[in-house]
């Protein structure tokens, strides 16, 4: 943000707002209104001929019925183009017949507000774009404390959206009216709000830097998914039974199988405190399994053989196949056991999580955008005393094989240098404040 008097900081918020702004306009409805919902292979061409025929980035959104269904798959699309209009399609009657619209829309550059919410879903669809602009990566890299859709639509353009039907079952059917009209809504402005983004980042030179963001973000692809999902189970922090673990394991597996095979979000078929309750009780009987809260109601009754058998698969598991009590790790240990592992480590990644920090402010960034967390934990952990003339060259071909952007490298290099280094002269670090957990993430 711009430097500013004493006088003019009385004015602002701390979002960086005037105080004397005019109020927000609400925005209730699209200014064309809501189009008919696309749900026909025709239809999928007409729309295709009708963006086509605008010009310019096109934005993009996906609703999907996280918390409801088991896979992230998108149940309703919205498009918007300059020239164009907004589009609503129901991919699920057309998933197979989507190669017309694929074929005008994957050349364009794509507008959309945390894409990597959305890239996956429409990536199964067959719709991959050519280039992006993440609007809220965008306001992440501009600074701004809030980075969620309304805030930054309030902020920069001086609207206000409607809430209230993001966290709903998309897969119901028909969609009500206001739901559509909501869903309209996420792309009416967003073409408005990439220009205003770009403004402010060029503004700041941080539009290379946005660059290089949205083409690493394209690169990666989807997200693999990570090994022992099962142990992200709600309450497992208090399992200190190896054996008691293998129960929890096979439940939730039991539980994966059913929820992927009905497609229905897995905590709607047996919550994860259940699932920690069974394992630590170790029921034998299904009268013992029925006693338990939630396993008693009548949508579990029927279920009831299949978490028996997997109590008794956990109990027949030889000892050495028993799952650790802790998950197994690539890298350095979680940062709390540092100070007593490694406390040198801890020493290092506090004066680093200083001269973060400080840098942090100094450009205006999250630190966790100008490193990733993890890539920063390696470095500290792995570091090995050096003089600082070869330092700046080491951190950064760690940084490169750890997929760390030139703009990120060009900015941290040297501060990371010069924090090792100096830690390593010194045997202390050069700044008391904060913990390591807070650099980190953890």
């Amino acid at each position: 943000m711009s430097a500013m008097s004493s006088n003019d900081a009385s004015d602002v918020t701390n979002d960086g707002d005037s105080v004397d702004a005019p109020a927000p306009k609400p925005l209730l409805a699209p200014a064309d209104g809501v189009p008919a919902v696309v749900d026909t292979v025709e239809g999928v061409v007409a729309a295709a001929e009708l963006l086509a025929g605008g010009h310019g980035p096109l934005a993009v959104d996906a609703e999907r019925a996280s918390g409801f269904r088991y896979s992230q798959r998108a149940y309703l699309l919205q498009f918007r183009r300059r020239g164009a209009g907004t589009v609503l399609l129901d991919p699920i009657p057309v998933t197979g017949a989507l190669e017309p619209l694929a074929s005008v829309i994957n050349p364009l550059e794509w507008v959309l507000h945390s894409a990597d919410q959305d890239l996956p879903g429409l990536a199964e669809l067959g719709l991959v774009p050519a280039a992006l602009y993440d609007t809220e990566l965008a306001g992440r890299l501009a600074g701004f404390e809030r980075v969620g859709l309304g805030p930054i639509v309030e902020r920069t353009l001086g609207l206000s959206l409607q809430k209230g039907h993001g966290a709903a079952d998309w897969s119901t059917r028909p969609l009500p009216d206001s739901w559509l009209n909501y869903a309209a809504l996420d792309v009416e402005v967003l073409l408005e709000l990439r220009d205003a983004m770009a403004e402010e980042l060029a503004a700041k030179d941080k539009t290379e830097w946005a660059r290089q963001e949205f083409a690493h973000i394209l690169a990666l692809g989807p997200a693999k998914p990570k090994p022992d999902r099962w142990r992200k189970t709600s309450g497992i922090h208090a399992v200190k039974s190896a054996r008691v673990l293998a129960s929890v394991r096979e439940l939730w597996r039991s539980r994966d199988e059913i929820a992927a095979h009905r497609d229905i979000a897995p905590s709607r078929i047996l919550p994860d405190s259940a699932i920690v309750a069974a394992a630590t009780a170790d029921p034998k009987t299904e009268g013992e399994l029925r006693a338990l809260p939630v396993f008693g109601g009548p949508r579990q009754r029927r279920s009831t053989k299949v978490w028996l058998s997997a109590l008794e698969r956990a109990r027949r598991l030889p000892t050495e196949e028993l799952p650790p009590k802790s998950a197994p790790f690539d890298g350095p240990p979680p940062v709390n056991r540092w100070a007593r592992r490694e406390p040198e480590a801890a020493e290092r990644l506090a004066t680093v999580r200083a001269a973060m920090t400080a840098l942090s402010e100094d450009v205006e960034v999250p630190v966790e955008n100008l490193l990733m967390p993890d890539l920063l934990r390696r470095l500290v952990w792995d570091w090995t005393p050096v003089d600082r003339d070869v330092a700046e060259d080491i951190i950064d071909k760690k940084l490169t094989e750890g997929q760390a952007r030139p703009w990120q490298r060009e900015l941290v290099v040297p501060v990371l240098a010069a924090a090792l280094t100096s830690e390593q002269e010194t045997g202390t670090p050069e700044h008391e404040s904060g913990t390591p957990e807070q650099v980190t993430g953890g």
